[in-house]
C-alpha cells in the first residue's frame, strides 16, 4: 500500500511542478524530458533484469550446491540464538537463516552481484514459511484470505528487508576506486567514514525494527552480539587507520575476492564430501534465477520509472533547494546541502545515487568536503525501494507493512551519522 502512494506521489508531483514550469516560467522542454524519462527508465529497468539473469543464475546455483552440501543447514544452526530473536517467526535451524546470512556477508563486503540472488533466495524461503502457515489457519477458519496473507510481508521479511536497506558495508570497493578514477588524492580516505556512518544504520535499522515488532532489545544474546559487532567494527577501524593508502587498496580488494572464492569452492567441496552431484545442483538452483529475474520486471519499470519523471520534473532539484534555505535560515552551516541529491537519491535509485557522487566529485573535486560527504553518503545506506521492490516484488508482496517506514528511518540514521561524521573528519 505504501508503495502505491509513493508511485502515484511521484507522478502527481512531477505533473504538478511540470506544468508550473510551462505555464510561469515557459519552459517547454519539462514535459518533453519527463517522457523521455519514461521510456530511458523503463529500458534501464529491463537491462537491469536482463543484466541480473546471468549473477542470479550463478549465484543460486552456488546456493543450490551449498544447500545439497549441508553448508547452509550448518550457517544455520550456527546463528541460531541470535536470529531466533532477531527472527522469532522463523523456526529453529531453517535453512533460511543460512542464506540470510550469505546475504548480509555478502553485503558487508560490498558484493552487490552476490548479495541480490541470495537475498532473493532468502526471501523465497521466508515466503513458504508464510504460505505454509496459512494454509494451517485456512485449514482452522476457512473464511481466511490466504491470498492476501500471502501478498503480505512478515516480520521476518520485513527485519530482513531493513539489514539489506540498512546497507552495512565493510569494504567500500566500488567507491574507493571511483574516487581514484576522479582524481582523489587519497581514495581510501572515506573508507573510515562510511564504515562508521553504515554501522549507525544498521544499529538504527534494527532497533526501530525491533520497536515495531516488540522484539525485546535487552535479551542478553542480542546485547552481546550487538556489543560484540560494535567491538568487531572498532577493531576493523583501528587495523585499516594503520595501514597506508596502497596497502589498503590492496588489503580490501584482495579480502573480498578471496572469501568469495573461498565460500564457492567451500560450497563445492562439502557438496562433493557428501556425494552429490554438483553440476546438476548447480543446474537446478540456475533455472530458479532465470525465473527470478523476468519476475521482477515489472517490479522494476514501475519503481524507476516513477523515479525518472520525479528526477526529470525538477523535483529532486526544488526539494534540495528548499532544503538548503531552511538551514540557512536556522543560522546553521549549509556546506552539506550540496551533496544531499546522492543521500536524497540513494534510497530511490542506486545507479542515479551513484552518477549524483560522481557529479558532486567532477563540479566540487574528489577532494572537497562535498566530494568526501556525498562518498559517504552513497556508502551508508543502500537503495531502500529498489530492494523493496525486487525483492517484495520475487514473492509478490505487495502490502509492506512497516518496511518501507523502518528502512527510511535507518537511511535517516546514516544521513545524519554521514553529514556528522564528514564534519568531524573533514569539516
Amino acid at each position: 500500500m505504501v508503495l502505491n502512494y509513493i508511485f502515484v506521489a511521484f507522478f502527481l508531483i512531477a505533473f504538478v511542478i511540470g506544468l508550473f514550469k510551462l505555464v510561469v516560467l515557459g519552459d517547454v522542454e519539462v514535459f518533453p524530458a519527463m517522457m523521455n524519462s519514461t521510456f530511458d527508465s523503463s529500458k534501464t529497468a529491463f537491462e537491469i533484469s536482463l543484466g541480473l539473469t546471468g549473477v542470479l543464475s550463478l549465484w543460486l546455483g552456488i546456493m543450490k550446491i551449498g544447500e545439497r552440501g549441508g553448508v547452509v543447514n550448518f550457517i544455520a544452526r550456527l546463528l541460531s540464538p541470535i536470529f531466533s530473536k532477531l527472527f522469532p517467526d522463523i523456526p529453529k535451524g531453517h535453512p533460511v537463516t543460512g542464506s540470510i546470512f550469505m546475504n548480509i556477508a555478502a553485503n558487508m563486503l560490498g558484493l552487490d552481484n552476490a548479495a541480490t540472488p541470495l537475498g532473493l533466495k532468502a526471501m523465497e524461503q521466508m515466503q513458504e514459511i508464510n504460505k505454509q502457515k496459512n494454509e494451517a489457519l485456512k485449514a482452522q477458519n476457512p473464511s481466511v484470505d490466504v491470498e492476501r496473507l500471502n501478498a503480505t510481508a512478515t516480520n521476518p521479511m520485513i527485519m530482513f528487508l531493513v539489514l539489506n536497506t540498512s546497507g552495512l558495508t565493510l569494504i567500500p570497493v566500488s567507491i574507493m576506486v571511483y574516487r581514484a578514477q576522479m582524481g582523489a588524492a587519497q581514495p581510501t580516505d572515506i573508507f573510515i567514514p562510511i564504515l562508521i556512518a553504515t554501522f549507525f544504520a544498521t544499529l538504527a535499522g534494527i532497533i526501530f525494527t525491533c520497536l515495531y515488532q516488540r522484539i525485546n532489545m535487552f535479551n542478553r544474546t542480542i546485547l552481546l552480539t550487538l556489543g560484540g559487532m560494535c567491538a568487531a567494527v572498532g577493531a576493523i577501524i583501528w587495523g585499516f587507520s594503520q595501514l597506508d593508502k596502497e596497502t589498503m587498496d590492496s588489503v580490501s580488494t584482495t579480502t573480498a575476492n578471496i572469501l568469495l572464492m573461498t565460500i564457492i569452492t567451500g560450497f563445492i567441496v562439502a557438496a562433493v564430501r557428501k556425494k552429490e552431484n554438483v553440476y546438476d545442483a548447480f543446474i537446478e538452483g540456475a533455472k530458479e534465477g532465470f525465473q527470478t529475474a523476468v519476475r521482477i520486471i515489472p517490479y522494476l519499470v514501475a519503481i524507476l520509472v516513477g523515479i525518472g519523471v520525479f528526477r526529470a520534473s525538477g523535483a529532486m532539484d526544488a526539494l534540495t533547494n528548499g532544503i538548503a534555505w531552511g538551514v540557512s535560515a536556522c543560522g546553521l552551516n549549509a556546506d552539506f546541502v550540496a551533496a544531499l541529491p546522492t543521500a536524497l537519491m540513494k534510497p530511490l535509485s542506486g545507479s542515479g545515487a551513484r552518477g549524483m557522487m560522481v557529479d558532486a566529485m567532477t563540479t566540487y573535486g574528489a577532494d572537497s568536503f562535498v566530494g568526501r560527504l556525498a562518498c559517504i553518503f552513497q556508502g551508508s545506506t543502500d537503495t531502500t525501494f529498489y530492494i523493496l521492490a525486487v525483492y517484495f516484488g520475487s514473492v509478490s508482496i505487495r502490502h509492506t507493512r512497516h518496511a518501507v517506514a523502518c528502512g527510511l528511518l535507518a537511511d535517516l540514521a546514516g544521513i545524519i551519522s554521514a553529514i556528522a561524521i564528514a564534519y568531524l573528519f573533514f569539516g
